[in-house]
């Protein structure tokens, strides 16, 4: 039992790694709102060079020059150049997103508060290992949050227990792999949610 719950863990953290989950995201948002077949296929592109290949590119540089160890990167002491990377390339992300697509304005402040939560965990990494993964998750449910929020439609209860089951399962996958303590995969969620979810919850408030 402790075995196979060892390897749903590997599983889970591996396919739900950080820098997937920007491509889940916009291909999910693609599909929702039947995008255009090119703008789509741009998006989820563009996502996957910016969010992905860039930071993967730079995080296999490090481990061939021997700054990093492996891919999961799970000392904390390794993370903050491959932190510094990926908030560059969500950064040109955000732009392709907002400047070039002109993606809906709630998809860009999705795509700016990944980049603003990634820039924040580089910062706290120096101090406490908060859990990427799950700022990653939170970061995707506060998404799911702001598309409710612009359909002006409260989801379902059926809804919300998914988000809280999905999340529940990551952060147990985290701690079982002891990668992280029970506080910074909390902390990670609230960051991700919030970052993505309550900057566009407030300016629609306000207006």
């Amino acid at each position: 039992m402790r075995i196979l719950a060892n390897i749903l863990a590997k599983i889970l953290s591996v396919v739900f790694y950080p820098l997937f989950i920007p491509t889940y995201g916009i291909a999910l948002f693609c599909y929702v709102f039947h995008s255009p077949l090119l703008w789509a296929a741009i998006a989820i592109v563009g996502t996957v060079l910016f969010t992905c290949v860039l930071p993967m590119t730079s995080i296999w540089m490090l481990i061939r020059r021997g700054k990093v160890q492996d891919i999961q990167i799970e000392e904390a002491t390794e993370r903050t150049w491959p932190y510094l990377y990926s908030t560059i390339g969500f950064g040109f992300w955000s732009y392709l997103m907002s400047g070039i697509l002109h993606a809906p304005q709630f998809i860009t402040f999705v795509c700016y508060g990944a980049t603003a939560a990634l820039a924040i965990i580089t910062l706290i990494n120096r101090y406490w290992k908060i859990s990427a993964h799950l700022t990653g998750v939170g970061g995707l449910i506060g998404g799911l949050m702001n598309y409710y929020v612009i359909i002006n439609v409260t989801p379902a209860w059926h809804t919300v227990l998914a988000w809280c089951l999905f999340s529940l399962v990551m952060m147990f996958a985290r701690l079982r792999l002891n990668a992280h303590t029970s506080e910074q995969v909390v902390a990670g969620w609230l960051l991700g949610i919030v970052c993505t979810c309550l900057p566009y919850s407030i300016m629609c408030y306000v207006a």
